[in-house]
């Protein structure tokens, strides 16, 4: 009996221990959940209010509280970044170097306007001053006399002079490259030496100013060139840039390219048959002077490139020939097209074009040398015709449309004293193909004709001839521009007379 009782009342003690354990589970899950709706109210009746949402259960407190202001509704990668004093100053520098090579250049407008585009530049001393010197070095130019603006043009220039000179007795092709070609070494110390005595590059445009009446026709007046006193503007064009196949082996660059940064560069095949790229010839040698020295240029400008098309251009067989292979088709157009069996057409064109653009980017501008390097004095209106229209098809789709010729031979449509009268049936054709800008060799130092309906320049070849007999003193005809017998190259051998 007392054993029952024993165990009977340890039954019931182990049945109030689980009692007691399950009571004390469920308080503290009471409280845990009690605990967990606390977290979640607060979290979620801020939400509520941020996004506007009050509901008939909200208090009086909460509806009553005021609206946030819509900035303070952006999440935080919303907000507006902070202006860094670091941004401000980088700004301001690229600004500051951009206002002094427009001011270098002589464009002071420009540098001006671009001083004064920074936000707050009247608050600052250093720009503010500036603009003052600025100012002041524009009311010291004056205006360049556009009668007295020279004109001076190269061919494309010998790389290896050995190559290009050798056998004078008995090469007429290395005669002809000792005539009319200049070297590397020459166009170089040619360059410094125009620098050196204050001559400045303008653009053939920049001789003249435009306008366009109701009618559509254009007009023509001097233009207006602000220099300082002691600078002197000259024009410059390359002639014949189309690398033709008689040049192969005597020491010029082969072609145009474009280097890895977009740049104008040349090709050129060594001695070995290695080919090398760089700056070997006017274009590139030119563009690293500008680099160096861009007060040599007035606003950027560079020269007028004037192609031919019969060997196509830039070094690219691009001309219709080079496919039709007519029965006329001369002897190196046929052993290149023996050498080059992979050739296509469109092929070169595409090449030819990127390089063309790319020139044009660069600040160059192109102009027609006829196509077939003809004699306009002497040529036919009809064979003007035929030739002009293969350059329209074959040079301009590549270049662009140009206003300029660069007549070869250096001849003309007129003789200079009589100009370009209104029966002069080659002179009007030529109009009516879009040209306004002639131009013709004349050794002169100033030749410059301005008319309602076009503009006339002559152009001083500074080719072997003139630099040789200047150098020997029996011409005068570049001491204005540099020494000749300091510019002339030490492998140059003596010149042949003009036949």
């Amino acid at each position: 009996m007392e054993r029952h009782q024993d165990t009977s009342r340890r039954t019931t003690d182990r049945r109030k221990h689980r009692y007691m354990q399950k009571r004390m589970i469920m308080t503290f899950l009471a409280l845990l959940l009690m605990t967990g709706a606390g977290v979640l109210a607060a979290l979620f009746v801020p939400q509520k209010e941020q996004n506007g949402e009050v509901t008939g259960k909200d208090t009086l407190q909460t509806s009553a509280r005021p609206a946030k202001k819509e900035q303070n509704t952006k999440k935080p990668d919303q907000e507006p970044k902070p202006v860094q004093k670091e941004d401000t100053e980088d700004a301001r520098s690229t600004m500051l170097a951009q206002a002094e090579l427009l001011a270098t250049g002589y464009d002071y407008d420009g540098a001006i306007e671009t001083v004064k585009s920074f936000q707050g530049y009247e608050r600052d001393s250093e720009l503010t001053e500036k603009v003052s010197d600025y100012e002041a070095k524009k009311a010291a130019c004056v205006p360049v006399n556009i009668d007295e603006v020279t004109h001076v043009f190269y061919h494309s220039l010998v790389v290896d002079p050995e190559l290009a000179f050798a056998n004078q007795d008995t090469n007429p092709q290395a005669v002809g490259n000792n005539q009319w070609m200049t070297t590397i070494e020459e166009f170089n110390k040619i360059t410094q030496t125009m620098y050196e005595r204050g001559y400045v590059l303008v653009d053939l445009h920049d001789l003249v100013e435009e306008t366009t009446d109701e009618n559509g026709e254009v007009h023509f007046k001097a233009g207006t060139i602000m220099l300082p006193p002691d600078k002197k503007a000259f024009v410059l064009s390359i002639d014949d840039l189309s690398y033709y196949h008689s040049y192969d082996g005597y020491g010029y660059a082969s072609r145009m390219i474009v280097d890895e940064n977009g740049k104008p560069k040349c090709e050129y095949i060594q001695r070995d048959g290695t080919t090398v790229v760089g700056d070997y010839d006017v274009i590139p040698l030119m563009d690293k002077f500008l680099e160096e020295h861009p007060d040599a240029s007035y606003k950027g400008a560079k020269g007028t490139i004037a192609l031919t098309g019969y060997n196509g251009i830039l070094g690219y067989r691009t001309d219709i020939s080079y496919q039709t292979v007519p029965e006329d088709i001369d002897e190196d157009k046929k052993k290149w097209l023996e050498n080059h069996p992979e050739f296509d057409l469109e092929t070169e064109r595409a090449n030819a074009k990127k390089v063309a653009d790319a020139i044009k980017a660069d600040g160059w501008k192109f102009a027609s040398h006829t196509w077939g390097h003809m004699k306009v004095g002497e040529a036919s209106l009809e064979r003007i015709q035929v030739d002009t229209q293969k350059w329209k098809e074959n040079v301009e789709p590549l270049v662009g449309a140009t206003d300029t010729i660069i007549f070869a031979h250096g001849e003309d449509l007129a003789e200079w004293t009589t100009g370009y009268t209104p029966d002069n049936a080659k002179f009007n054709y030529l109009k009516e193909q879009g040209f306004n800008y002639f131009c013709n060799v004349d050794s002169k130092q100033y030749s410059v004709q301005i008319k309602d309906n076009y503009f006339r320049q002559g152009r001083r070849n500074l080719d072997g001839y003139r630099i040789y007999y200047n150098s020997i003193g029996e011409m005068d005809s570049v001491g204005d521009l540099f020494n000749a017998s300091e510019v002339i190259d030490p492998k140059r051998p003596p010149v042949h007379r003009l036949q």
